[in-house]
């Protein structure tokens, strides 16, 4: 479950070249997450690591995570 949502949040990523030729992505609806690299290549694969460490301390402090193609990572919440 886990590995597909990263994939699905992957696949909404958008990439821009920039004017000092390096590569800038980010994932719309995944506030701060985004990269920036030499390559295309690269800048994927740090905006996975950043996606993955956004989504581990998005559920270590208990944040309502955007759910993609029916996959909510949220914790429910305790009912006291």
């Amino acid at each position: 479950m886990l590995t597909q949502y990263i994939q699905s949040a992957m696949h909404r990523a958008t990439y821009e070249l920039l004017e000092d030729d390096t590569f800038y992505g980010e994932i719309p609806g995944f506030p701060g997450v985004y990269a920036n690299a030499e390559t295309l290549e690269s800048c994927r694969d740090l905006l996975q690591e950043v996606l993955e460490g956004w989504i581990i301390l998005g559920l270590r402090l208990q944040h309502n995570l955007p759910p993609i193609e029916g996959i909510d990572l949220t914790p429910p919440q305790e009912v006291a």
